[in-house]
């Protein structure tokens, strides 16, 4: 049963983060909702979401993180929404998960980690991959958005690292989405001459926010004792197919063959690097 939870909950986890893509993708793309306001919406709503998560899960409710964790947050989730616009869902989660991951595998090698001649094949193939998605070519996607989409994954991945031994991850995630909200408020001020705002966008923009982000999270920390780190690491590689799956079924995306060779590059390479690089490290001397 234990384990039946944990897989349990680590599905809804990992549905959860695709839903991400798409209710962003889908407000922008369906929606008059502007970029700025779906993140200021998603902020605040996730916030909210994980203060009552905490009021009635546990007996303290203080709030803690800090203000450097909360720029990189907010900066994911502006980037995040910004990349969207053009982009299409499977393409954005590809795009964000392997940044992600890279951003933490480079840290870990300027750190002084050595990696095994097969986690270097795997590094290799995942950037000849990434970099293979975004030459340009008719099926290439946006360079701006392909960036702000790399650039917020990156983000992320900085907002992980730091987050690392911080404390109760959801007090944490809660206190550190509660001080992007006046950042988002100051973004939407500085883009208000291109505010829109309509009740589906505003529907889909409170959904990514208190679903998807914010219960996303607090399940995740709830499965994440139950999983090993590998197992934590590549797990979350089936996000972009998720969303994938999820983009051609809901918003009618197709998938060209840059598409696919760059996924199966990109994440069976990460794969490599984060089965080794957690099974059997081997650290500087």
């Amino acid at each position: 049963m234990a384990q039946f939870r944990i897989l349990s909950l680590t599905c809804l986890a990992m549905l959860a983060f695709a839903g991400n893509s798409l209710l962003c993708r889908l407000a922008l793309k369906n929606t008059g909702i502007d970029a700025a306001s779906f993140t200021s919406v998603r902020l605040l709503s996730a916030a909210l979401t994980l203060f009552l998560v905490l009021r009635f899960t546990k007996k303290a409710t203080a709030l803690s993180g800090n203000w450097p964790s909360a720029v990189a947050l907010f900066i994911y989730a502006a980037g995040f929404s910004f990349a969207y616009i053009n982009l299409t869902a499977a393409t954005g989660a590809l795009l964000l998960f392997s940044s992600v991951q890279m951003s933490m595998i480079g840290y870990g090698i300027w750190k002084g980690e050595v990696l095994r001649p097969l986690q270097m094949l795997g590094l290799a193939l995942a950037l000849a991959g990434l970099l293979g998605l975004v030459a340009p070519g008719l099926a290439a996607p946006p360079l701006l958005n392909a960036v702000l989409m790399i650039g917020a994954g990156v983000a992320w991945g900085i907002y992980s690292l730091r987050g690392r031994g911080a404390g109760d991850p959801t007090a944490v995630t809660a206190g550190n989405f509660l001080r992007t909200v006046p950042i988002a408020i100051v973004l939407s001020a500085l883009t208000f001459k291109t505010v829109s705002l309509d009740t589906t966008g505003f529907a889909y923009a409170l959904a990514s926010g208190a679903l998807t982000s914010g219960l996303g999270y607090a399940i995740w920390y709830r499965a994440l004792p139950g999983l090993k780190a590998t197992e934590a690491a590549i797990v979350q590689l089936s996000v972009p197919v998720i969303a994938a799956l999820g983009g051609i079924i809901l918003l009618g995306e197709s998938l060209s063959l840059r598409l696919i060779l760059a996924s199966i590059a990109i994440l069976s390479g990460i794969a490599l690097v984060v089965y080794r690089k957690t099974a059997s490290p081997v650290k500087a001397t």
